[in-house]
């Protein structure tokens, strides 16, 4: 092993790896010297179509999962030094399953993760950003949860599950200090 380092990106439903949390959080990555992996994974549902209800979202997890498994599975993850894995909403718990399904040992950067996240993460695992009016994922579960599990918590006041509020102005503040806390993280 040669200091080989890699970012995978897991992205959303509808948060693709060009959208602002993934886009900048892969062009850190990849300015400190990790490897780019992006998952990708097409779904039957729309994510509100899935919202409240539990069959289809296991449904949705087990057809991404499915089609990324080949992929991440021919990946030798003991090549690399460090192993962050980038996950965004149903990308989080996908992200957490692979982990433990290939014994891993990544290291998680968690934008606004869905409960589910939280059944599959281990302890210490790394960082969750969470909207506070996130529909997806409430806030006594990600608080709860991240304290049981030991990972840091970031929360973003009046943001939606995208980490975005009715302001532009603020988005774009708020955007600055999470990239800080990201790069951050990512050199750690």
């Amino acid at each position: 092993m040669d200091n080989k380092k890699v970012a995978v990106i897991f992205p959303g439903m509808g948060y693709h790896s060009d959208k602002p949390l993934l886009y900048f959080s892969k062009r850190i990555a990849r300015e400190n010297g990790y490897e780019i992996i992006e998952v990708s994974y097409d779904f039957p549902y729309k994510a509100r179509e899935i919202m409240n209800d539990k069959a289809k979202m296991k449904e949705a997890f087990e057809i991404a999962a499915s089609q990324i498994k080949e992929h991440l599975g021919s990946i030798s993850f003991t090549d690399y030094s460090d192993v962050v894995f980038i996950g965004k909403s149903i990308g989080t718990a996908l992200a957490a399953y692979f982990d433990g399904e290939l014994k891993v040992g990544a290291r998680h950067l968690v934008f606004t993760p869905v409960p589910q996240t939280f059944e599959m993460l281990g302890k210490n695992a790394g960082i969750v950003f969470h909207g506070l009016d996130d529909p997806w994922c409430p806030n006594d579960i990600a608080t709860a949860k991240c304290n049981e599990l030991k990972l840091e918590l970031q929360n973003v006041n009046s943001a939606n599950h995208s980490l975005e509020t009715s302001s532009t102005a603020a988005d774009i503040r708020n955007l600055e200090s999470i990239m800080e806390k990201v790069e951050k993280f990512i050199n750690s």
